[in-house]
């Protein structure tokens, strides 16, 4: 086989790839994608490449998890892909998992507020409440089912404070702090979008209709509520890498600068250098200088007698001493008789 014929097998099997992909995916949430982004603490328009990228990579990691909740379902012997296939997927991540958990008890909570609000009749509201915490009591049957160690289950009942999410509600504050009233307006209209609020076009976007074991409702919203933390761990990812390229305010190599760059910059640190150096080196350089200490009480008593002796050449009584010992030992050596001290 030629080069030619290889290389064109290769591009007809791709846009084989591409169109099967596209065909698969009739809709698209570009738009949609791009508020997300916006809310998420991205710019105000992001980039349509960005978009579609990130639109890409949602829709690649929704498929693998719906074809590995297929096979989980198929394993169990049921027809539909359930909450309980994708909670066994997630068992491993416990973070991931734990924030799950409490958005199903969110859906519980907002389920009953709404229909005790639609519903009127005493009997039904008995009757709804009795079904409103549905999803909570599913997970915790399921956990409680493949919970071995009780660390699943343990979970349910964790209200310690997720880092990532108070890291992008301060994120959000910081955002909205110099916005204007249209676009504070714009902002909340961004942050409440989602792929459960599309429903019919989530479940297209996914193909479930060629699907031989299809997710259910409670599944699909899981799915919905995956595909935007999917979106927002990519945007926490890019910022973290925006951060990393942004340049710092400390330079760490500030110190390996020559002493000729710092004194042509830095002129009041000529002064310093003048200094004369330290007895003691370890000492800091902010330390003011020793008090010098005062002189013995001989030392001020023969200042006092003699005054000025160290100016005018005079001796003083010690040096007078010295020099007597010095002829004394001088006389001994001489005659060679031993020194009688007085």
């Amino acid at each position: 086989m030629s080069i030619s014929t290889a290389s064109t097998n290769t591009m007809s099997s791709l846009a084989t790839a591409t169109s099967g992909k596209g065909a698969g995916k009739p809709t698209s949430f570009v738009p949609e994608l791009q508020s997300m982004m916006f809310s998420l603490g991205d710019a105000r328009r992001p980039l349509l490449e960005t978009a579609v990228l990130v639109e890409d990579i949602v829709h690649t990691q929704l498929i693998n998890l719906l074809q590995q909740a297929a096979d989980v379902s198929q394993m169990r012997g049921a027809r539909v892909i359930s909450a309980e296939d994708l909670l066994f997927l997630m068992r491993r991540d416990k973070k991931k998992l734990k924030r799950l958990l409490k958005y199903m008890v969110f859906r519980d909570y907002k389920s009953k507020v709404l229909k005790s609000i639609e519903e009127e009749d005493l009997e039904e509201k008995l009757a709804a409440s009795a079904n409103s915490n549905k999803r909570q009591k599913l997970a915790q049957d399921f956990l409680n089912s493949i919970d071995q160690t009780g660390e699943l289950l343990a979970l349910m009942e964790d209200d310690e404070i997720d880092e990532v999410k108070q890291e992008r509600m301060e994120r959000a504050d910081k955002q909205t702090r110099n916005m204007d009233s249209a676009q504070y307006a714009e902002f909340c209209e961004s942050r409440q979008l989602s792929f459960s609020k599309k429903a019919s076009k989530f479940r297209d976007w996914l193909d479930c209709s060629s699907m031989e074991i299809k997710p259910n409702a409670v599944a699909m919203e899981i799915l919905a509520y995956l595909a935007y933390e999917t979106v927002a761990q990519l945007v926490d990812f890019a910022l973290l890498v925006k951060q990393d390229m942004s340049p710092k305010t400390s330079d760490p190599f500030s110190h390996a600068m020559s002493a000729t760059y710092i004194q042509s910059h830095n002129p009041a640190e000529t002064n310093l250098q003048n200094q004369p150096l330290k007895s003691n080196p370890e000492t800091p350089e902010n330390t003011p200088p020793a008090t010098p200490t005062p002189p013995s009480s001989g030392a001020q008593h023969m200042g006092k007698n003699q005054p000025g002796s160290l100016g005018n050449g005079s001796q003083t009584p010690d040096s007078a001493k010295a020099k007597q010992r010095k002829r004394k030992k001088s006389a001994y050596r001489r005659t060679g008789m031993p020194f009688l001290a007085c």
